[in-house]
């Protein structure tokens, strides 16, 4: 007979049964985010959502995935995990509003080396309060854990989002028109994009992510990790309204590549960066890197989190409804005639940008 140990799951590293203990720490979590389609339970095969009992009559699905990306960096130096899971949320949702489509329900994909039951919670916690401000149920997900994969504490999130309009009802960039103003509303922060080069300025300049030399007596980490806010209960009524020619979620790419996105051949949206004043905290990130202004502009949302493009005759509107959902909305520019494209002009300097 062989003299060899037998080897066991727990003995590769993962452990069968804290994977079933977080699955009932996260159950009443996932009850939590339940809505008219599903229930918001776990432990299945898979999700389910009733279409019907949403009250969608002929609905076109519409879906979305994204993830959180190098801020989750940041949450594990500050050790600071209850809004990352709103960030995954929030990159996903917002992505589907844009198009004119309800978030409907959402899964989460959680990858470690070693899995963490009170980190995890934390994170799952603050993916079901995504959920509920989104107001889409949280009904599945994954946690994976693979040692060899992830070193240390590391762990990544993924998330995939599906929601629904009516037929007919979703946005494109069919309405606009020239003329058609420009509302930028406010973003929380950094959100979840452009957190590479944040690092790295970070990191050149020896920042300390506790210190204080922001206005409002946030640490750097602390305003670094707000959560992305999460637009989409502010927005449905005015879409449902036909209020809105269209929307552009500023991530990756910032205003200048983000709003050709959602422009016809022949309009160029016309941003004007003095309009609003933009935060405290991207004016010490562009003074630590030395960011030039077009840099900027496509990287960071520079504090416009999502650009609704209007008809002209009821921005004033549409302005004090934001503001009435505790959103700070300025216009900051319009649509006018030319080449598909975005020109953001500041105080002496210009940058532009043709799709």
């Amino acid at each position: 007979m062989s003299e060899k140990t037998g080897l066991s799951y727990a003995d590769a590293g993962v452990s069968i049964d804290e994977g079933n203990k977080l699955v009932k720490r996260i159950a009443p979590l996932a009850r939590s985010t339940a809505r008219p389609g599903a229930d918001g339970a776990l432990g299945g095969f898979g999700g389910l959502f009733d279409l019907k009992a949403a009250g969608f009559e002929d609905p076109i699905l519409v879906a979305a995935n994204d993830g959180v990306g190098t801020k989750l960096k940041l949450a594990l130096e500050m050790g600071n995990h209850a809004g990352v899971g709103i960030d995954l949320v929030a990159m996903c949702a917002n992505d589907l509003i844009v198009q004119g489509a309800e978030p409907l329900f959402f899964l989460d994909y959680y990858a470690t080396g070693k899995l963490d039951n009170d980190v995890a919670e934390t994170v799952v916690a603050s993916i079901a309060e995504g959920c509920r401000q989104a107001g889409c149920a949280l009904i599945g997900g994954e946690t994976a854990e693979m040692p060899g994969m992830y070193e240390g504490e590391d762990y990544d999130l993924a998330g995939f989002c599906v929601g629904a309009a009516e037929r007919g009802r979703l946005i494109d960039a069919s309405k606009v028109r020239p003329g058609d103003v420009l509302l930028g509303l406010a973003s929380t922060g950094v959100h979840s994009n452009g957190f590479s080069l944040v690092r790295r300025i970070i990191e050149r300049e020896g920042w300390d992510l506790h210190s204080t030399f922001l206005e409002d007596e946030r640490s750097l980490g602390e305003a670094l990790l707000a959560p992305t806010r999460i637009y989409v209960r502010p927005l449905l009524d005015p879409i449902r309204d036909g209020h809105i020619h269209a929307l552009a979620h500023i991530t990756g790419g910032g205003l200048l590549e983000n709003l050709p996105r959602s422009l016809p051949e022949g309009c160029h949206a016309h941003v004007d960066a003095t309009k609003w004043d933009r935060p405290a905290l991207f004016a010490k990130l562009q003074e630590g890197g030395n960011v030039a202004e077009e840099e900027m502009v496509r990287t960071f949302n520079c504090g416009i989190g999502m650009v609704a493009i209007v008809p002209a005759d009821i921005a004033e509107d549409l302005e004090l409804h934001f503001g009435r959902e505790g959103i700070e909305t300025h216009v900051i520019g319009e649509v006018r005639e030319g080449q598909r494209g975005c020109t953001v002009t500041g105080e002496g300097w210009s940058a532009t940008h043709d799709a």
